[in-house]
């Protein structure tokens, strides 16, 4: 990997996706490359699934012919650049339209590393492709919601939950050995964080996907406690709505617990590995916190951590991580706050 594709694959991701570029710099430069390329290549497809105004069968289609050459099964790129007109930021359209270098960075890792990297690939279009499916006749006035419970447990783990595996792969491939058990348990737990960072992402912006028509919570858990989609839109609706609401917001804390425990098996000397993965952590759980304590369904007042708080968790983060236990009281300060 020469130090010019590495600092385009930075470059790239610090322009189009702030937030996880903080995790990527505080990741150890050995894997870095590999994770950084995987959610570059991730964050173009899903800017074509997300592509507003541009018809499903196209980004289906784009989508396809995407993953196809990810996976080697053809040479060739879809054109994105009608895609591209369509995106509102403009580092998300340049992101379209230079779509063939970061692919070509494929080429320069080892086979084991693009064999991961074309595995994530596979799963996570697979679940933008089986999203806009879905969803592919959802509006503002027909809102589609998931069916059953395991319809949004196959989907985070499509999503987020497979990139817990990848990045433990990675680790264990470049940075670390561990025992058989180790390794399942670390395994096990990297899909439960993945899976508890996508839930938590479901559970704040809930009010902007219902007015676009979606709905990630189940109809048949909606319907237990008398309550639609449609019903959603409604803020007074809040109080009916709190306890299916809080029963999410504990089975996303119960999988960021499950994130926990995967720090906390990472060796002691994997500073870098450990802070990369406190970060998003304890902003997951300070989401939450402010989640139980404000009324979700109010879309006039969006829920989200405030940039100065993210500064200060990430400087407590770094002050932290030398010490287990130091950075076990931060997570637990955050998980209780």
């Amino acid at each position: 990997m020469s130090k010019l594709i590495h600092q385009a694959i930075d470059s790239l991701l610090k322009e189009t996706s702030r937030s996880f570029y903080l995790t990527l710099k505080a990741l150890p430069p050995r894997i870095r490359p590999q994770i950084g390329l995987g959610y570059l290549l991730a964050r173009i497809a899903d800017t074509v699934a997300d592509s507003k105004g541009g018809p499903t069968d196209q980004r289906l289609h784009a989508l396809g012919q995407f993953n196809d050459r990810i996976q080697g099964r053809t040479g060739e790129l879809p054109n994105l650049s009608t895609l591209a007109r369509l995106q509102r930021e403009p580092a998300e359209a340049q992101l379209l339209e230079n779509a063939a270098a970061p692919v070509s960075y494929l080429e320069q890792f080892s086979d084991a590393d693009r064999r991961h990297i074309r595995q994530v690939l596979e799963t996570i279009t697979g679940g933008q492709m089986l999203d806009l499916q879905r969803f592919a006749y959802a509006t503002g006035d027909t809102i589609i919601p998931l069916a059953r419970e395991e319809e949004l447990d196959d989907y985070t783990h499509r999503v987020a939950g497979c990139v817990g595996e990848f990045w433990t792969h990675l680790s264990l491939a470049h940075l670390f050995e561990a025992d058989a058990a180790t390794e399942a348990r670390l395994l096990e737990t990297g899909v439960r964080f993945g899976k508890g960072l996508q839930l938590v992402n479901i559970l704040r912006d809930l009010p902007a996907d219902l007015r676009t028509g979606r709905c990630y919570l189940p109809s048949a858990v909606l319907a237990e406690h008398d309550l639609t989609p449609r019903d959603l839109l409604k803020p007074e609706t809040i109080d009916r709505f709190r306890p299916v609401y809080d029963s999410y917001l504990d089975k996303a804390a119960a999988h960021l617990n499950a994130a926990v425990e995967y720090i906390g098996l990472l060796p002691y000397r994997q500073f870098r590995l450990r802070a990369a993965c406190m970060l998003p952590v304890l902003i997951g759980q300070r989401t939450l916190a402010l989640l139980r304590v404000q009324n979700v369904l109010d879309a006039e007042h969006r829920i989200k951590v405030s940039r100065p708080e993210i500064k200060q968790l990430t400087r407590q983060t770094a002050l932290a991580v030398p010490s287990r236990r130091r950075s076990q009281k931060l997570l637990d300060a955050q998980c209780h706050a």
